[in-house]
C-alpha cells in the first residue's frame, strides 16, 4: 500500500454518514446554536458582564438568558437573537448557502 493510498479516505464523508443516519439538519442546528451560545459567552465575558447583567441590558430574564446560551437549546427567537446583538453594539447576521458552498468552508 503506498503513502498516498493511506491519506485518501476510504468510504463516505461525516456528512454522508449522518445524511443516511437522517440526522445532518439536527446536527447542523445543534452546531450553529453552538456556535452562537459560544460567541454571546464570550461577548459576556468581554465585557465583563455578569448574566444577571445581560438579561437586565436585555430586559428579560435570567431564565431566558440561560435558555439562549443553552447550546442545545434551538427554541430561540429572532428577535431574541437581535436584542442580544443589540446589547453587544453588534448587528445579527443569517444568509442560506448552498450545502456544498458550506461543507466545502467547513
Amino acid at each position: 500500500m503506498s503513502e498516498d493510498d493511506l491519506r485518501s479516505p476510504i468510504g463516505s464523508s461525516f456528512e454522508s454518514f449522518l445524511e443516511e443516519e437522517g440526522i445532518l439538519d439536527e446536527v447542523d442546528e445543534l452546531a450553529i446554536k453552538k456556535v452562537i451560545a459560544w460567541q454571546m459567552e464570550q461577548n459576556i465575558a468581554e465585557r465583563g458582564m455578569s448574566k444577571s447583567e445581560f438579561a437586565d441590558a436585555m430586559k428579560t430574564s435570567r431564565t431566558q438568558v440561560n435558555r439562549l446560551l443553552d447550546p442545545v437549546n434551538t427554541s430561540i427567537s429572532m428577535h431574541t437573537l437581535c436584542r442580544a446583538a443589540a446589547v453587544f453594539g453588534k448587528s445579527l447576521r443569517i444568509e442560506f448557502v448552498d450545502r456544498e458552498e458550506k461543507h466545502i468552508a467547513a
